[in-house]
């Protein structure tokens, strides 16, 4: 019951108001404007927007496809509308939000929206990669509860405890080979990209499972509710598919980035829109998942070994 409730927190807590918090924005304009502007949009009550100079429209592009901003605004004093370039391959919410925050800003002067990059047609409102993580998690602490359910929470000794862990390699590469081609080759969502979108997937899988496999060393059953926490509970909502972590309240916004769930989101959804760019924090977390849970593993299973000998050799 627990867990049922925490489920309906998280995730009505997270969803119920999103609300646009310092979304990055690019600001285009003449030299004696600029500043003005900036402190204009980042002073508007709420804080929904971050404001940044850019030297160009060239180089306002740029951020805005190499994911250092959300938006770039446009502003040529002689046109009688600015312009608002997005991509909403990043997140279609976060640009009806500026939307909204633009026609509430300045009603009398219209802004025009160019989308850089917006989905492809057979990713709908962009959520593909969000679907395609939540899948890998969600089969990666699966395959670390049958492995329990099957052959007991804590292996015997190291030995046994690799031989799972190789298991659970191995459904991983499996796993995100057929992420891969239902993604990619099959409803063409995310085409083009099929070697890093397997190698993401991949890992992904391999860093729930591993680290479920670690809260189960560590606390026996009940470390299968422990991974429904983090990576159900906690890290769907959290993890930026259908709000943009600009969009989130500060709590989910903030846990999202560290989780697997977030990871996995933010790398397929670079690497298939935005060239890769922006990804090297998500890898490091992803990885750290992974490796802390083997090397938890690992210990928890040599000092369980260790204190079974001396147990041993006080009884003799």
């Amino acid at each position: 019951m627990i867990l049922e409730l925490a489920f309906v927190v998280s995730y009505i807590g997270a969803f119920h108001a999103p609300k646009p918090s310092k979304i990055t924005l690019a600001v285009v304009a003449p030299a004696q404007a600029q500043a003005a502007v900036i402190e204009k949009l980042s002073s508007i009550p709420g804080e929904p927007l971050s404001g940044r100079p850019a030297d160009s429209v060239g180089q306002a592009r740029a951020l805005v496809l190499e994911r250092e901003v959300d938006a770039a605004l446009l502003i040529t004093p002689a046109s009688p509308a600015d312009r608002l370039l997005v991509a909403s391959a990043g997140g279609p919410s976060a640009v009806q939000a500026l939307q909204l925050i633009f026609q509430k800003a300045d009603a009398a002067r219209p802004v025009k929206i160019t989308d850089l990059r917006p989905p492809n047609s057979a990713d709908g409102r962009g959520l593909a990669s969000f679907y395609l993580v939540v899948g890998m998690i969600i089969g990666g602490y699966l395959a670390s509860a049958a492995l329990s359910a099957s052959f007991g929470a804590r292996p015997a000794n190291l030995h046994r405890m690799l031989i799972r862990l190789g298991a659970l390699a191995g459904l991983s590469i499996l796993s995100g080979l057929g992420g891969a081609i239902i993604i990619d080759l099959i409803f063409d969502a995310l085409p083009r990209h099929f070697g890093p979108i397997w190698g993401i997937a991949t890992l992904a899988t391999f860093a729930a499972a591993a680290s479920g496999m670690a809260f189960q060393v560590l606390l026996g059953p009940a470390g299968i509710a422990l991974s429904v926490l983090i990576f159900v509970v906690l890290g769907n909502p959290s993890a930026g598919g259908v709000y943009p972590s600009a969009l989130l309240p500060p709590f989910w916004r903030d846990l999202g980035p560290a989780l697997p769930n977030g990871a996995g989101v933010t790398l397929v959804r670079n690497y298939s829109y935005f060239g890769g760019h922006q990804t090297s924090t998500a890898w490091w977390v992803l990885s750290a998942w992974a490796a802390g849970g083997v090397l938890v593993s690992s210990f928890a299973s040599l000092r369980r070994r260790a204190k079974e000998a001396a147990g041993t050799s006080a009884q003799r």
